[in-house]
């Protein structure tokens, strides 16, 4: 039988689906039915618009290929970057950034650690407050106004996927914008990250 299955390489690839197709669903379909993965810990509060636009601005910069925003529960982990990450902490994210590469430190429970202006020392001139980093600056966040008119959209889009946006929100997504640049939405967004799972501690 195992000389048949290795000269039919059609046959190979379906019984390596089939394989690998139960494995999966094995593994994956009771996390979902699980509360703790699937249900927001106490607490949790979608990220306002400003945070929002600032993740944004953090994915389309790239910071996570650098970063990640995933702390393990083990214990050099625990007690370098403080509390593991808990799937009821990140329900409302999308896409998820965990991440594994860690050229920087994870960010997962940056949030309060650091003051606005240390941030906005780090973003624009990294070596001015880590002289040993190899981060870039990123000065055109200085000089780039937040693009408040697609935040309503981009609610609407996250409430279609489960995040509890109310119609209000949506409406007001864009008022209080005016003026404000990318570097301060990137700080907003970072100066939230892992502040809930802190309080609970």
């Amino acid at each position: 039988m195992n000389e048949f299955i290795e000269k039919n390489i059609g046959v190979m690839m379906l019984l390596i689906l089939i394989a690998v197709s139960f494995g999966g669903i094995i593994e994956i379909v009771p996390l979902m039915n699980q509360s703790v993965v699937t249900e927001p810990i106490k607490g949790l509060k979608p990220l306002t618009p400003l945070q929002l636009a600032g993740r944004d601005i953090y994915i389309r910069e790239g910071c996570s290929t650098c970063h990640s925003q995933m702390i393990r529960p083990l214990r050099s982990e625990v007690e370098r970057y403080g509390h593991y990450s808990v799937a009821g902490e990140l329900v409302y994210n999308h896409p998820f950034l965990f991440g594994s590469k860690r050229t920087g430190p994870d960010l997962a429970r940056v949030g309060g650690l650091y003051s606005d202006d240390w941030h906005r020392a780090h973003l624009y001139d990294p070596r001015s407050v880590v002289p040993e980093s190899i981060m870039p600056g990123f000065t055109w966040l200085f000089d780039t106004p937040v693009d408040a008119a697609v935040l309503p959209a981009k609610l609407r889009a996250l409430r279609a996927v489960g995040v509890p946006y109310t119609d209000a929100d949506i409406a007001s997504a864009s008022e209080g914008l005016e003026g404000r640049m990318e570097s301060d939405a990137l700080i907003a967004y970072l100066q939230q990250l892992g502040l809930l799972i802190k309080e609970r501690r």
